[in-house]
């Protein structure tokens, strides 16, 4: 009987999402206004039948833990489980994981004793919806000991990524990182008969760096000391193993910088978003948390989206998404804005007690305009506060009297629980 481990990587520490991983791990960033980055890895594995998981990580995993451990709990008759492996030393190794393989490595004799007859390797900062047991399906119909899954590209989009070169029957044969912008990778194009019902322009086959190994394979694969799957381990199995390509033509992102995940976010509030959380039949699971519903008193909203327990007075709210607990002011406008949130409401006596001290009260007060940032949880923006209207350009880095704020690409990110006085303009 078929017997599936999956395995996801948590990632390192986030640097490209800095400042949103300052505090958390990768995983554990909120997407959506609901949700969390790690929420679609594990609900594309438990939609597809597979519900033994164990997510890998190292950074900041504490609120990554408590995430897990409240909102994936199966019964005891499934054998279902979502574990977290972190880190940790042993009399075989005391050190950091140092790369993909070696994070699995580290971790393999958990995994042996599950006695899985596969592994899916998934990544835990990537936005897409797969049926995981087609693609299972397709590895043991082909006899692959190793399947990738794939995704067409442009020649523009290959110079960023791991390119595979496959032959009529999908089997891959080279495997090139990043080929330069300049340099003639024609021959790598996607062959002919394989051409078929795939994206005009897009002629060559990207990893996603997802992956499905024969346990025997896996072992065997992983019995030495490189510490890359990508750059390592895949290339030298192409040479000794059957590695298959697995085509996937929906949608695929890569959400792991701060521009990334930012047009990702925003793209949910289009009318027809690229990635659909709508989906009855495969969706999206997350935290539980018993709020009640939104309120909005006289709101104009407009391609925005509202999450549970938010109070929105008198506001206008264009192209943004409203993350849990956000409590906004009337007259405030924002448009490009991402909340996160809160994670608690401040009862009467706080809000006296901080308005005596001078500190706003949590979420965004009133007469602000907000346009092109990321507000982090738990912040408290004042009065009459003007965020990214001001014409400034910021080079990246910290800004604000006491780092308030971080910019990234031309995003301002507003660090989890800053306080933003009144009146600030930037």
């Amino acid at each position: 009987m078929t017997k599936v481990l999956s395995i996801i990587l948590g990632g390192g520490k986030g640097t490209r999402l800095f400042p949103l991983t300052k505090e958390r791990s990768k995983p554990a960033v909120p997407f959506g206004g609901r949700h969390r980055i790690v929420d679609i890895p594990i609900s594309n594995c438990i939609n597809s039948g597979f519900n033994r998981i164990y997510l890998l990580t190292q950074f900041n995993s504490a609120s990554l833990h408590m995430h897990i451990s409240s909102s994936y709990n199966f019964d005891r008759f499934s054998h279902g489980f979502v574990e977290i492996l972190a880190a940790e030393q042993t009399l075989e190794h005391s050190g950091w994981y140092e790369g993909t393989a070696d994070a699995v490595r580290k971790n393999f004799t958990h995994f042996e004793t599950q006695n899985p007859t596969h592994y899916i390797i998934l990544s835990g900062d990537q936005l897409y919806r797969m049926d995981l047991k087609a693609f299972l399906d397709k590895h043991k119909e082909t006899g692959a000991d190793i399947s990738i899954a794939t995704t067409c590209v442009t020649r523009e989009d290959a110079s960023g990524l791991g390119i595979m070169k496959i032959d009529e029957n999908s089997r891959i044969t080279a495997f090139m990182e990043k080929p330069a912008p300049d340099m003639d990778i024609s021959d790598w194009k996607i062959p002919e008969n394989a051409r078929e019902g795939r994206p005009e322009g897009k002629e060559y086959l990207a990893s996603m760096g997802i992956y499905i190994f024969n346990a025997d394979v896996m072992k065997t694969a992983l019995d030495n000391n490189f510490t890359d799957f990508g750059k390592e381990i895949i290339p030298l199995a192409i040479k000794n193993c059957k590695v298959n390509s697995y085509v996937y033509d929906g949608y695929w992102e890569d959400i792991g910088t701060i521009r990334s995940f930012y047009d990702a976010n925003l793209d949910l509030t289009k009318i027809a978003p690229k990635f659909n959380f709508y989906d009855e039949e495969a969706p999206i699971y997350t935290h539980p948390r018993n709020l009640p519903p939104s309120k909005l008193n006289r709101a104009v909203m407009d391609r925005s989206l509202a999450t549970e327990g938010c109070v929105i007075t008198d506001a206008t709210i264009t192209d943004s998404i409203i993350g849990v607990r956000t409590i906004i002011e009337s007259g405030t406008e924002l448009k490009g804005v991402i909340c996160m949130g809160a994670d608690f409401y401040e009862n009467d006596e706080e809000r006296v007690t901080n308005a005596n001290k001078g500190i706003p009260h949590l979420g965004i007060g009133k007469n602000c305009k907000i346009s092109g940032t990321i507000i982090d949880k738990n912040a408290r923006i004042g009065d009459n506060c003007q965020i990214g209207v001001s014409g400034k350009t910021y080079e990246d880095g910290e800004y604000g009297p006491h780092g308030e704020f971080y910019v990234s690409s031309g995003i301002i990110v507003i660090h989890k629980n800053a306080i933003i006085p009144a009146g600030t303009v930037f």
